[in-house]
């Protein structure tokens, strides 16, 4: 394996993002909103900005509602990325998220637009002549009406029989048939890790028998990300963990987005594993101050790594790594 910065991120089902701001959310009632911002979004739409940020040749792909793309287009040029999307017929959907002043998000999701058997062909088609030319692919998101669980992680497995290093993050349904194609890397955090064993996980040592778990079921690298208590990763029978700085939390959204793209950026890179853990960490650490996916600076973020401690949580090891 040698350093690239090639990799296509997958957005099976993206989003225009109303994102509104408002003093408390009252449910049943006529709620005003102060500010609101309307922008191209979704998973792998997010990973992919902050990739191109960090330097990295870009190819997106998906589908998009041929109904409303110009934000989405619009976005692809501002970013530098190749767009592969598959235009299909009706409008992508419209997800809104209603941010407090106390720091609480409600996302309301909706449903986004149904993929016809064609559709599928031409996206197929597409992905695997990337796979002639790319080592890394990036799943991430939900999946659009005509798309089923188990055709998502067949496409995953064929990647990987071709030798591919798939990261996937998705949940619910998408996870579970996901992870028996035994992606390169998941990332679910512990919430979607709770929903996939079906208990509520509440400390760090029920998350990290659970991720056990499913490293067992062939998975290379498990990455779980807890919020503001950091983030762990299983690889190799051995755990890393690392802890961000304490950090003044203006949005969450995109912050898990941001995790992939550094670990995606770090392995692209052949860092060493503290090295790729402290470096995407400290970049989602850098997304929660911030309205907006991307890295607005450099120097914060040198100074959020500084500040992020990575340790062996192996035989209750707490030794530092450089």
């Amino acid at each position: 394996m040698s350093k690239t910065n090639k990799v296509v991120t997958i957005t099976l089902n993206p989003a225009l993002d109303l994102t509104g701001s408002l003093s408390t959310l009252t449910s049943g009632s006529v709620n005003l909103v102060s500010k609101s911002n309307l922008h191209a979004a979704g998973k792998g739409v997010n990973v992919a900005k902050v990739l191109s940020d960090l330097g990295a040749d870009v190819t997106v792909t998906g589908f998009l509602g041929r109904d409303n793309t110009e934000l989405f287009y619009q976005l692809f040029k501002q970013i530098g990325v190749s767009n592969q999307f598959v235009e299909v017929s009706g409008a992508t959907r419209i997800n809104v998220k209603l941010v407090e002043q106390d720091e609480n998000v409600t996302d309301i999701n909706f449903p986004g637009v149904t993929v016809s058997q064609g559709d599928i062909d031409k996206f197929e088609q597409q992905l695997f002549e990337l796979a002639e030319t790319h080592e890394f692919f990036v799943f991430a998101g939900s999946l659009p009406g005509g798309i089923s669980p188990e055709l998502c992680a067949q496409w995953i497995q064929k990647l990987r029989q071709q030798g591919k290093k798939v990261l996937f993050d998705s949940s619910r349904a998408a996870l579970k048939a996901g992870i028996d194609a035994q992606p390169w890397l998941i990332k679910p955090n512990d919430e979607e890790l709770s929903d996939f064993v079906g208990q509520p996980l509440t400390s760090q040592e029920q998350c990290k028998t659970a991720a056990q778990n499913l490293g067992d079921k062939g998975i290379e690298n498990i990455v779980v990300s807890m919020g503001k208590d950091g983030v762990m990763w299983f690889h190799d029978n051995q755990w890393l963990s690392a802890k961000p700085p304490k950090m003044s939390v203006v949005s969450t959204v995109g912050a898990g987005d941001t995790l992939v793209a550094g670990l995606c950026w770090g392995h692209m890179q052949m860092f060493d594993k503290p090295q790729t853990l402290r470096f995407a960490t400290a970049l989602s650490a850098l997304a929660v101050s911030q309205i907006g996916v991307g890295l607005t600076s450099h120097k914060e973020l040198e100074n959020i790594m500084d500040q992020t401690s990575v340790q062996s949580l192996d035989s209750n090891s707490t030794r530092d790594e450089n």
